[in-house]
Order: structure tokens, then C-alpha cells, then sequence
């Protein structure tokens, strides 16, 4: 592969483990040069993110919990101490408590709703705030992951397609803002794929069998084609794209039935 981001810095967040989406952007950007930062958001996760991470040339491993203003902080001044500056964020972070993921909607809680929507949406404007003096003059990007559930009803996703519609009205703002000072935003909105969050949705299996069968290309996609778009919205080959919502979904996004 052509190391297009030799010399690049990158700031990820909401690696789990090998099956993350966020893994899947970590390993294309680092294949491409990029110098990671991976951060991990609780000690049981530790372990697993440095592992991962030490495969990973060049890179730092940091504690942030996205609900902790001190750690998001503290992520910020090592990546400033450690590079002087941020070329990319990568914001795969994403939480609903389990019991909000199935049934109907509106018995969503008060306290299920801010959770989901704190970690899931407002984290992107908070760390995207305290990482601008990082960002600016480096024609730097910003990219988060959504699902078509921001959009329309699926069924089981419930609280967390409200708070990934924020998340895209999110980027559309922070695009707007962040556009004269040199620095895009986007999103990824990727198709279902297994991993630690999506197997909290009830009936994902049934998910993943329906549109293998009616996307237009006849299948799921992968956490490596995912990767492959983040590299690309990281990347120069990019420069004219912001506040977009990029769709790697087998097709699945155009269809009506």
C-alpha cells in the first residue's frame, strides 16, 4: 500500500477489540503511515487496545472515558506533548444500555436517552471543541461512524438511531464551522457488521440476513471496506468532501423495500 499518511498523526477512538470498526480504520491508517493515538475507555478494554495497539508502529496508548471532560483533556495534552499536533480524529464511540434496544421506543428512559446521546453524539462536538488548537492549518478531517437507523426506522435500534441522527445533524453544523479554518467532517454510514455494540441490538441476526439478500450487491460489507473509506476521508484524495454522510452499505441505503 502507498503510505499516503507518512507523517501523519491520528487520534482514534472506540477500539474494543479485533472485530471494531474502529480497529478497521486504526489498521488502514497505520498501513498507510499515519502515527496512531488509540484510546481505550475502561480498564477491562485495556489490555485488549494495548495488544492491538503494539501492532500499530509508532503509536500511543490512552485511557478516555468520552463522559469525562478530564480524560479527553488528558488525551489532548499527551497528543500535543507527544506530536506538537492532529492531523485526524476518528470517532467510533457509541453506547446504549441494552434494555433500550429492544421493544418499543417510547419506554426509553430519561437516563437511557442523555447516556446514549452523551457517548454517542455529543462526544464528537466535545472532543472535536478540544481538539481544534491541534487541527487547525494541518487541512485536517474529522470522521465519525453512523448507521442508517438515524434515518429510518429500524426495528430494536430505538435510542440509538435518535442519538446517530444527532450525530449526523452533528456533522453537518461542525462542517459548517470548522470549514473556514481548513478541517473537514464526515461520517461513515456503514452497513450492520458483528461487533461488541451491534451485538447488543436484539434480532441483528436477522439484521445481517436481510440485507444479504436485498442490497444491491447481494451482501454485508466488511470491516476492511470500512477502513478503506476512512483512509480515504483521511486522506488527500478526499479534500473536496465535508459534512457528508458516506454510505458503505452494499447499496442497501437506495433501496425502498
Amino acid at each position: 500500500m502507498t503510505r499516503s499518511l507518512e507523517g501523519k498523526t491520528g487520534l482514534i477512538l472506540g477500539v474494543a477489540n479485533k472485530r471494531s470498526l474502529a480497529w478497521a480504520c486504526a489498521r488502514a491508517l497505520a498501513d498507510a503511515g499515519m502515527r496512531l493515538a488509540v484510546t481505550y475507555a475502561n480498564d477491562r478494554l485495556e489490555k485488549s487496545v494495548r495488544e492491538l495497539a503494539a501492532e500499530l508502529p509508532g503509536s500511543i496508548v490512552l485511557p478516555c472515558d468520552v463522559t469525562q471532560p478530564a480524560h479527553i483533556d488528558a488525551v489532548m495534552a499527551s497528543i500535543k506533548a507527544e506530536w506538537g499536533g492532529l492531523d485526524s480524529v476518528i470517532h467510533a464511540v457509541a453506547f446504549a444500555k441494552r434494555e433500550e434496544l429492544e421493544g418499543d421506543f417510547f419506554h426509553t428512559s430519561k437516563e437511557g436517552y442523555m447516556l446514549a446521546h452523551e457517548v454517542s453524539a455529543y462526544s464528537l462536538t466535545e472532543i472535536t471543541r478540544k481538539a481544534l488548537p491541534l487541527m487547525e492549518g494541518r487541512d485536517a478531517s474529522i470522521v465519525t461512524l453512523t448507521y442508517i437507523g438515524g434515518e429510518r426506522v429500524i426495528k430494536n435500534y430505538n435510542v440509538m438511531g435518535i442519538a446517530k441522527a444527532a450525530l449526523e445533524a452533528s456533522v453537518r453544523y461542525l462542517a459548517a464551522d470548522l470549514g473556514p479554518r481548513g478541517i473537514r467532517v464526515n461520517a461513515i454510514s456503514a452497513g450492520p457488521i458483528r461487533t461488541l455494540s451491534s451485538s447488543g441490538v436484539s434480532g441483528f441476526g436477522g439484521m445481517l440476513d436481510h440485507i444479504a439478500t436485498h442490497a444491491p450487491l447481494r451482501r454485508n460489507v466488511t470491516q476492511e471496506e470500512v477502513g478503506d473509506v476512512c483512509l480515504f476521508l483521511c486522506g488527500a484524495h478526499s479534500r473536496g468532501i465535508t459534512g457528508t454522510i458516506l454510505y458503505v452499505d452494499a447499496g442497501y441505503h437506495i433501496m425502498g423495500v
